[in-house]
């Protein structure tokens, strides 16, 4: 009888944990978010075991081309409750008219385009700023990426969406830190050449508790998922 009502227990406790799946959190983004090239598997280890990381974020992808290429109805279809979006790098000129994007206007347009499309599914959309590159001028972050982080800023006003300034935090961090100190985050460069845009396990582990603390201000309900 004991034997039974011990069985009949950890049945219900396995039925119970079936119908409590983890909270899904999906990111989209260019390679700056991605698991080997971003803060992506870093942002992963800091959730509870409660909640999962599901990184749709490609190299290349910019706030148009994620659209373009599918990735978006992926992070759609994934059921996600909360979704971090951040692009930037690739919406820059030079990136070609499939990437490229105007701060003030199709870039803008494509993050509320995100935004009312998280919302509709009953995601909750948080916009995450452009992380900045480690390129110095006169012992300062150059900050090239400043007008799409503006522009991500306003939309997040606008639409009422939390927002992690992770392009503001990254260059306080880094101008902080130096020329010096700021190369311990680069991954190995190609043909010689240092990578001063993606992060190595340090960088994406450093980032990745920005990105946290952050959201511990303006997500409060996603940090408490958080380790």
């Amino acid at each position: 009888m004991i034997a039974r009502l011990a069985f009949c227990a950890l049945f219900l406790a396995s039925l119970l944990h079936a119908a409590d799946p983890k909270t899904r959190v999906a990111l989209a983004g260019d390679s700056t978010v991605t698991d080997k090239a971003g803060w992506g598997a870093a942002f992963a280890k800091l959730l509870k075991p409660e909640a999962e990381c599901l990184n749709f974020a490609g190299g290349g992808q910019s706030s148009k081309s994620f659209r373009d290429t599918g990735n978006w109805k992926k992070v759609i279809d994934s059921k996600p409750a909360f979704i971090l979006i951040q692009f930037g790098h690739n919406d820059m000129p030079g990136k070609g008219p499939k990437r490229e994007t105007d701060p003030e206007t199709t870039y803008r347009q494509n993050l509320i385009r995100y935004i009312e499309e998280a919302r509709a599914i009953g995601a909750k959309p948080i916009l995450v700023t452009s992380l900045a590159r480690r390129t110095f001028d006169n012992g300062k972050i150059r900050g090239e990426l400043k007008p799409w982080a503006d522009a991500a800023r306003k939309v997040a006003t606008e639409q009422q969406v939390p927002l992690v300034d992770l392009f503001v935090r990254s260059v306080d961090l880094h101008n902080q830190l130096g020329v010096t100190t700021s190369d311990a985050f680069n991954p190995p460069g190609k043909d010689g050449k240092a990578d001063h845009t993606h992060l190595n396990t340090h960088g994406a582990e450093v980032i990745a508790k920005i990105i946290a603390e952050e959201l511990g201000k303006v997500a409060p309900d996603l940090a408490k998922l958080m380790k």
